[in-house]
């Protein structure tokens, strides 16, 4: 039976997993939230006191923690659910070291492709039109300038009581754009064939539409 595959790739912060998860919703497709997946592995890093930027240290978690997802959709670290403990500023501030090590990212990036495999799937990261499907049947590439992401964060953070300051926000996004564009393996790039759309100045609502009216014309009946 065929799968239905979207794509949803971009910077930190530009709304992707809001918008991913309710699209799956709307069409009952399984969302994964891949940069979940990297918060977690980093969060175990933490942890077990390994320094993110220790690459030799952090690759040798691998095969020892288990990381997937829950009834609720909700990511689990060795099945505990750990959705909130993985948006804390030290994950944040650490997950684009983590995100760039190779072994890591093929080790999740072979989890994701036998998701994929199993269900219709909204997988929104940095590399999943690029790289981790190629050939999915839509591909959306979404931006945001980088101080209404910060802005987005920033208030997202205060609704879930985790503190923080907007220029530090800004900062980590800043950094994050320039580690994710800019690493060695799989870097944060449009693919050729996906549709570029900047949601700087689009509600929620607007950015869905515009979606799900790219999904439609895809042949996709909803």
């Amino acid at each position: 039976m065929k799968r239905f595959a979207i794509a949803i790739d971009g910077p930190s912060s530009s709304g992707k997993s809001t918008v991913a998860k309710i699209i799956a919703n709307k069409l009952n497709f399984l969302y994964v939230d891949t940069g979940a997946m990297y918060r977690a592995f980093t969060y175990a890093c933490l942890k077990n006191n390994i320094d993110p930027k220790d690459e030799e240290k952090a690759i040798s978690l691998i095969g020892k923690i288990n990381i997937s997802f829950n009834e609720e959709n909700h990511i689990t670290l060795d099945g505990v659910d750990v959705s909130k403990e993985i948006r804390e500023n030290d994950v944040a501030d650490n997950v684009s070291y983590i995100s760039s090590y190779k072994d890591i990212r093929v080790e999740l990036v072979r989890l994701q492709r036998e998701i994929a495999k199993k269900a219709n799937v909204v997988m929104d990261g940095r590399d999943i039109g690029s790289h981790v499907l190629k050939n999915a049947d839509v591909k959306i590439y979404q931006v945001a300038e980088a101080k209404e992401r910060a802005k987005r964060r920033y208030k997202e953070n205060l609704a879930k009581g985790i503190e923080c300051s907007f220029e530090d926000i800004l900062k980590n996004i800043e950094k994050r754009d320039y580690i994710d564009s800019h690493r060695a393996f799989s870097p944060l790039t449009k693919a050729n064939d996906a549709i570029v759309l900047d949601t700087t100045y689009m509600s929620i609502e607007e950015v869905v539409n515009s979606i799900l009216k790219i999904i439609k014309d895809k042949g996709l009946d909803l």
